[in-house]
């Protein structure tokens, strides 16, 4: 029997009062969480709510035309773009020399780990508890110097459903959660009725904590740590069947100054399939106070790639 590791979560950060929660998960063993509900050998998980009647919902949500870019903007220039784990972008111009009368064409190199930068879509290669993938896929067998055999995110494709922001910083009455954060179940619930919103199978849901405003004001702060969702929360997230869990942070789950193991994405890509999407821009929805919209993405058709940048929209 191979070992089963358990983690223990404490949140010790409270607003209006300091409170401790504890929450402990483990990784259920392979032949508990595998075939995925989706059945043996899925690769699109939670993208399997995209559907013809996924994307007629979504449009009847569009009423104004009024279109928010959710995307961070990629550059080099870190006032613009915050870096994270060592990642980095770069880009290099390559003009023409300018001739009378003659068109030229300019083009450019960008060098960077497109699938894990800026405003980000996980794919389910991006994660693996020991040997093991999403569905049970194995590294061994699915590994090469080129991409993954499987789970590679241009099986992701569009996705376009109804979104649902949880602005959890409004319900607190701040402009921004305080660092390392856990976000819980009844925060969750809370902001949704003071939204009179209710979550739906196959939604896309977006968490407004606020880090989002720090891009390019200090990003020190915004990759040093973050709030996020607590394991509690995210186990009733699971339980609302999602087609994507989102935030305005890097990691979705809190961070601290400590190592992590990421418990969060090994629950929602590992054992659930379901994507992850990070360090969206959500303020401009959140001052509309835009909670239910029509949300499209499309992932890039990386082959085998983990992820990929993204420019996610919520059109109302």
């Amino acid at each position: 029997m191979r070992p089963v590791l358990v983690m223990t979560i404490a949140a010790v950060v409270g607003l209006g009062g300091a409170t401790v929660q504890a929450q402990s998960w483990q990784m259920p063993a392979d032949s508990q969480r595998c075939p995925s509900k989706w059945g043996a050998g899925d690769q699109r998980g939670s993208g399997n709510w995209m559907k013809p009647e996924t994307v007629l919902r979504a449009a009847k949500l569009i009423r104004t035309g009024e279109v928010f870019e959710l995307g961070a903007v990629l550059s080099p220039d870190p006032n613009e773009l915050f870096f994270n784990f060592g990642r980095s972008y770069n880009i290099y111009t390559k003009p023409s020399l300018p001739v009378p009368n003659v068109r030229t064409s300019n083009e450019e190199l960008i060098v960077t780990e497109l699938g894990q930068i800026g405003t980000q879509f996980d794919g389910f290669s991006h994660q693996m508890w020991g040997d093991s993938f999403y569905n049970c896929f194995k590294f061994g067998d699915q590994f090469t110097r080129a991409g993954f055999k499987n789970l590679g995110v241009e099986k992701v494709g569009t996705l376009m459903t109804r979104g649902v922001l949880i602005d959890v910083a409004a319900l607190k009455g701040v402009a921004v959660l305080p660092e390392s954060y856990a976000i819980t179940t009844d925060d969750l619930q809370q902001a949704l009725a003071r939204e009179k919103m209710t979550l739906q199978p196959g939604d896309a849901v977006l968490i407004h904590t606020g880090w989002g405003g720090l891009i390019g004001k200090d990003n020190a702060r915004y990759v040093r740590t973050s709030p996020g969702i607590s394991v509690a929360a995210g186990e009733w997230l699971v339980k609302q069947d999602p087609m994507i869990v989102a935030a305005d942070n890097c990691c979705i789950e809190p961070r601290t100054t400590q190592p992590s193991l990421n418990e969060i994405h090994a629950m929602m890509l590992i054992q659930h399939g379901i994507h992850l999407l990070e360090n969206l821009k959500l303020e401009g929805l959140a001052a509309a106070r835009a909670y239910e919209f029509a949300f499209v993405v499309q992932p890039l058709k990386l082959r085998g790639g983990t992820g990929s940048t993204v420019a996610p929209v919520a059109i109302r």
